[in-house]
């Protein structure tokens, strides 16, 4: 076994004299030991190594074969080129070397480089600790590395307080209903891994979902990664993700906004929604900072009494009252924390008139008749406290009169 935390691996020995003698200015405990590619696999075989140096040979196709045998072991691989080849570094990039420096490089240039890999692998091994801990005592999923459900809440509530996390994404991910035949976690997992970047936090949620958190990056940049997820599940597995921003929120709040936006993707077949926030208007009732935490309780405590009071009994009510009416036209409804919908549905043509609740002290009904572009096709918002039974049920009736017209028409 040698004793040495560097191995240089190169065929050329006037190669190995001249990076033993630029690497000299390390710490006192760290040593290099030199080998051949024959002899790179049983050298590393019985070894302390931390630092794998490859010095590339003149047919690349053989660097990159030994890099890809090495990889799977825990080592920091830094290439080590004769010449500047763009695509050749960018392909051992993608296998997974940490770093790349030339033979001519200067020294201090080594120097920094391989202290930077000394840094990366000590990360690693304090990391590789902390999550065998954290499985042990059940909070992380062994078999995804995800943290699980039950802790989630607490966990990433405390994520978002970062404040290196607020200027972020947060996603729900999960796979489509018409995939659910289909559905692996571990493929899901797997893509959500290859996809995600080593300072984003992922978390499974219940019914096959994902949270994701995702820090110092834009909409476009969570849709990048939603995108690459599903790229690497190919056609047969299809997801969709509600998206929304982080800045200062609760996390009950990201969770209802990313849960609308989830519900909006689902609805109009998109992979990737994202929450628009708007300028919002509290009711007199409740003129405290909507960031407040108490609000979004009561807001939600609000809307869950409209729910329960109002719109379900109104649609329920309707559906029954139009179902003798409206002759070979399905009509469906149903309401939950996410939405509520009440749809036509006759000879081809459909309608649809949706409730969401995005977390705040308003409501806003989407309408839509399939097939038009007209004034019918509208948005109405409405703050809590005018969410009424008589009112929500002549918006309901006006969105019936509108469907027959279209249907006749």
């Amino acid at each position: 076994m040698i004793d040495d935390n560097i191995l240089l691996i190169t065929d050329n020995d006037d190669t190995a004299e001249i990076i033993l003698s630029k690497l000299v200015l390390l710490r006192e405990s760290d040593s290099i030991a030199v080998c051949d590619y024959k002899m790179a696999k049983k050298t590393l075989e019985n070894s302390g190594v931390s630092i794998v140096i490859v010095h590339q040979l003149e047919e690349k196709e053989k660097t990159i074969k030994l890099i890809q045998s090495i990889k799977s072991c825990d080592y920091e691989i830094i290439l080590l080129v004769d010449d500047y080849d763009q695509k050749f570094i960018l392909s051992a990039y993608d296998i997974g070397v940490s770093d790349y420096f030339s033979v001519k490089s200067d020294a201090y240039e080594m120097l920094i480089r391989t202290v930077n890999c000394f840094k990366s692998r000590s990360l690693k091994v304090r990391f590789a600790r902390d999550l065998a801990l954290l499985e042990r005592i059940g909070v992380v999923d062994e078999e995804t590395g995800f943290y699980k459900y039950k802790y989630s809440r607490d966990l990433l509530g405390e994520f978002i307080k970062d404040r290196r996390v607020k200027n972020g994404m947060f996603v729900v991910l999960v796979t489509d209903e018409s995939c659910k035949t289909r559905f692996s976690a571990d493929k899901l997992s797997m893509a959500i891994k290859k996809s995600v970047r080593c300072d984003d936090v992922v978390s499974i949620a219940k019914g096959g979902k994902f949270y994701m958190i995702l820090p110092n990056v834009d909409k476009l940049g969570a849709f990048a990664v939603v995108n690459k997820v599903q790229a690497i599940l190919g056609s047969r597995l299809i997801v969709r993700a509600g998206v929304c921003r982080i800045a200062d929120k609760p996390f009950e709040r990201l969770e209802k906004e990313a849960f609308a936006a989830l519900s909006e993707a689902c609805q109009t077949d998109e992979t990737a929604v994202f929450l628009e926030e708007k300028v919002r208007t509290l009711d007199d009732w409740l003129d405290e900072d909507e960031k407040d935490e108490k609000n979004f309780k009561l807001f939600k405590n609000a809307y869950n009494n409209k729910l329960e009071k109002v719109i379900a009994p109104v649609f329920f009510r309707l559906q029954k009252t139009y179902e003798e009416k409206l002759f070979h036209t399905k009509i469906d409804q149903y309401s939950d924390e996410l939405q509520s919908v009440f749809q036509l549905k006759h000879d081809g043509h459909e309608s649809r008139l949706k409730i969401i609740y995005p977390g705040f002290a308003k409501i806003v009904i989407y309408i839509t008749h399939e097939g038009l572009d007209t004034p019918e096709n509208k948005e109405i918002s409405l703050n809590l406290n005018e969410v009424t039974q008589k009112g929500l049920a002549k918006i309901v009736e006006d969105f019936i009169k509108e469907f027959k017209k279209s249907v006749k028409d």
